[in-house]
């Protein structure tokens, strides 16, 4: 079993079984909320999952925890991501990150939505929106290996290029994602967020001129 994490957007966990299915699942639209929910959410889903397993059902030991690493704003990303580590930590199972449009990227595909190049887009605040793209030309899991990311003010897709915006990433998809690669051998990411625009705060570069 993967455990599915991100806080991209709202915030969404998802518990994915090896073949793929989904055992439990929740996520608010919700962007300023992702510190209470979590919480609440790790523990209503992995509850659900053992509840099954009493119950009768097949048990899913964890093998891996999956984290959504953006884009997104640097408040909402960090939560999901020290959640994420923090299971894996505690669980002794390793971490997994994934680039958060890849998950929208690759239910777009599967789901016969996206064809050829498209773009996935989500809000970055500050009127500025973080832009994926994509080619839906190759083969899954390979479709979901972005072509181009970028912040952006004022969107405009090329033409030819769909663009789908959307305002919540689906945990299932991000570990779908995940199982994907690892079933093809293929790479991760850092575990580092992307969060696209520099830092407010910034390191001085050298003595403060001091006045009289």
């Amino acid at each position: 079993m993967l455990l599915a994490i991100d806080t991209s957007a709202g915030t969404a966990v998802a518990a994915v079984a090896a073949n793929g299915s989904v055992l439990a699942e929740r996520s608010t639209a919700d962007t300023r909320r992702h510190a209470e929910v979590i919480g609440p959410f790790l523990h209503e889903v992995l509850a659900e999952v053992d509840r099954a397993a009493r119950d009768g059902g097949d048990a899913h030991p964890l093998a891996g925890v999956v984290t959504g690493i953006g884009p997104g704003p640097f408040t909402g990303l960090r939560v999901g991501i020290a959640a994420a580590r923090a299971v894996a930590i505690a669980r002794g199972v390793p971490l997994v990150p994934v680039p958060s449009h890849d998950a929208v990227a690759l239910k777009l595909v599967e789901g016969g939505v996206a064809a050829g190049r498209f773009c996935v887009v989500t809000d970055a605040r500050r009127r500025e929106v973080a832009v994926t793209e994509y080619s839906a030309a190759l083969p899954v899991p390979r479709v979901v290996v972005p072509a181009r990311l970028e912040l952006r003010l004022g969107f405009a897709p090329e033409e030819g290029v769909a663009l789908y915006e959307v305002t919540e990433i689906p945990a299932a998809a991000l570990a779908h994602v995940a199982a994907a690669r690892l079933a093809a051998g293929a790479s991760f990411p850092d575990p580092q967020p992307l969060y696209l625009r520099a830092p407010d705060v910034t390191m001085p570069t050298g003595p403060k001129r001091v006045t009289s």
